[in-house]
């Protein structure tokens, strides 16, 4: 070694293993959200990191998935990969898009060879947002939007998950917020289309219904006289529309069949008998 090449001395290392990246999507468009979101995880750190995830670095409990980030050759046997989840309450500081609740089980499976699995430790998880009433649209988006009642009591019901269904495939999730209001864009509606109606060849509409499902232990109830007034209750409607959407068929609900068009709004006013 020439005498005057500087000798390297490691004076202190650092090693950790990450438990997994979340990614918050526009859930109309699909885009990454990039900026005013504010993530959080009771006993959990959550980083954002140059490429735009947020990075789960650590967990306090349960101690069997926090020793993960400890080990960095070989993972922990246990516990069962995707057996503990993760809560996170997930807010964007300008009201664009609704706050909402995520789960995200963990262990990440750590094998390089499955790094294109859903529950890969090197694939984000993928957080779908939903708009308030007040964000912005794209011209040829049809435009729902929904006021959402308990039909006995006329509370508003915030927090209840609303799908845009046609043809068996769900075009559009969204969610109400405190006053029972939703804004649920639907993109990608053709301006003319193929029909399958005799005596028409093309149409410039297709059929869907709205399907509603209100959760009576996550969701929310204001009275009509607040909404009226005004006035916004204290804590917003927090919710996790993936739960909502696993227990649909036993909730609270209501549909009604509607015709979408480009561009076109549609403005409902339905009602939910509950129990």
């Amino acid at each position: 070694m020439n005498r005057h090449t500087p000798q390297l001395r490691e004076l202190e290392r650092a090693e950790h293993r990450v438990l997994a990246a979340l990614r918050c999507v526009d859930a109309t468009t699909g885009a990454v959200i990039g900026s005013g979101l504010q993530l959080s995880a009771p006993g959990a750190r959550l980083v954002r990191n140059l490429s735009g995830l947020w990075v789960v670095h650590s967990v306090s409990t349960p101690a069997s998935v926090a020793a993960h980030a400890e080990s960095f050759n070989t993972p922990p046997a246990t516990p069962a990969l995707g057996s503990e989840d993760l809560i996170i309450t997930v807010r964007e500081a300008s009201g664009r898009y609704l706050p909402r609740i995520a789960s995200v089980a963990l262990p990440r499976d750590p094998a390089p060879d499955n790094a294109e699995a859903d529950d890969s430790l090197f694939h984000p998880v993928d957080i779908p947002l939903y708009p308030a009433s007040h964000a912005p649209l794209v011209a040829n988006w049809a435009e729902l939007r929904i006021s959402l009642r308990d039909s006995g009591s006329n509370d508003a019901l915030g927090g209840a998950l609303v799908r845009v269904v046609s043809d068996g495939e769900v075009l559009a999730r969204g969610l109400t917020d405190w006053r029972g209001e939703a804004l649920v864009p639907v993109a990608g509606i053709p301006v003319t289309t193929w029909s399958t109606q005799p005596g028409a060849v093309i149409v410039s509409e297709i059929d869907a219904s709205i399907e509603i499902y209100f959760d009576p232990d996550s969701g929310q109830r204001t009275p009509a006289t607040q909404v009226l007034a005004g006035r916004v209750p204290g804590a917003l409607p927090l919710v996790n529309p993936s739960d909502i959407e696993s227990a649909r068929a036993g909730l609270p609900q209501v549909s009604q069949a509607i015709t979408l068009a480009a561009g076109r709004p549609l403005h409902l006013n339905l009602g939910i008998a509950l129990p």
